[in-house]
């Protein structure tokens, strides 16, 4: 529990020196500055995986799985090289949210703040449920194999433009329960008008944003529980990989069109990903096989969608 306790305290100091220091200030982010942030998270979690060797090495942490150090490193980079990359689609979605919603620069990193915040406390009970189930029901990973598969292919056949915010479920059943104005007060996610509490647009978007990162993490923690069940290495390369996604969102919100084919990239790894739990009971994938595929997937859409001219994307 130690560890647990202060790996949790780590990362609310993260997260205090985030928004009390470093962002005190509200100021639009700028790409380079998101460049500089989205470098320090990699390098933070890249740099978590000596802890990791030391914590299983050592004997520190509980190891039910049984791994080497070793093969924790391989499994912890692996799972966090896949939430990275699942991360990806989500900020097309917080991107056409922040554009629906008219959402000023100079107020989205506040939005993305408190929206992270929000996804690490689901994301945690959701990794808990899911490694009980797979510890107590072998079967269960079938079930997430069948899912993957099933979600690749809908992100196949999905047009990229189909998500409407405003006409969405979630938002209508805000507007249900809850006076909405279309008025931006500053930083301000309820105002008063007429004496009535209203939400804004930023409090909309941080709801909106916040549900449809459960839905992302109904596929990202299947696909990193298909690596490892153990519990910690799900649980920190997940956050670790959640806590870099405000500055990647700010670093490639501006070059969403040039990544054309990042979407194939994440159909293939979790397609590979959804295989490999299906036959996980029959055949044993080596770590570094996982880590390939998924690198080479991620890095062949950055490269197919900055080197295929745009006119030969469309023909």
């Amino acid at each position: 529990m130690l560890v647990w306790g202060s790996f949790i305290g780590l990362i609310i100091i993260f997260l205090a020196l985030d928004l009390g220091v470093f962002h005190k200030h509200e100021h639009v982010i700028k790409s380079r500055e998101a460049g500089i942030w989205t470098a320090i998270w990699v390098t933070v979690a890249l740099s978590f995986s000596g802890v990791i060797y030391w914590l299983f090495s050592n004997g520190i942490i509980d190891n039910p799985t049984g791994l080497t150090p070793n093969g924790a490193v391989l499994k912890y980079i692996t799972g966090y090289l896949i939430e990275l990359s699942l991360s990806v689609d989500n900020v097309f979605v917080i991107a056409v949210i922040f554009s629906a919603f008219k959402i000023p620069a100079l107020y989205q990193h506040r939005v993305l703040f408190w929206g992270i915040l929000g996804a690490i406390v689901f994301r945690a009970l959701m990794i808990v449920f899911g490694v009980a189930l797979i510890t107590k029901f072998e079967w269960i990973i079938y079930v997430f194999g069948v899912f993957l598969l099933y979600t690749a292919f809908k992100m196949l056949r999905s047009n990229e433009n189909e998500f409407q915010p405003k006409k969405s479920f979630v938002f209508k059943q805000i507007k249900k329960l809850y006076p909405i104005t279309s008025t931006i007060n500053s930083h301000d996610f309820f105002v008063k008008r007429m004496g009535v509490n209203a939400a804004t647009p930023l409090f909309v978007s941080l709801v909106v944003i916040e549900l449809t990162d459960i839905l992302f993490a109904l596929d990202s923690i299947p696909a990193i529980l298909a690596i490892t069940a153990d519990p910690f290495i799900v649980f920190s390369s997940n956050i670790l990989a959640i806590l870099g996604l405000r500055s990647m969102y700010f670093l490639i919100s501006r070059m969403l069109e040039k990544f054309r084919y990042i979407n194939y990239s994440l159909v293939v790894i979790l397609a590979f990903v959804g295989l490999k739990m299906l036959f996980s009971h029959h055949i044993e994938v080596p770590e570094w096989v996982s880590l390939t595929v998924i690198s080479v997937s991620l890095v062949a859409g950055i490269i197919s969608s900055l080197l295929i001219p745009e006119s030969k994307a469309g023909e």
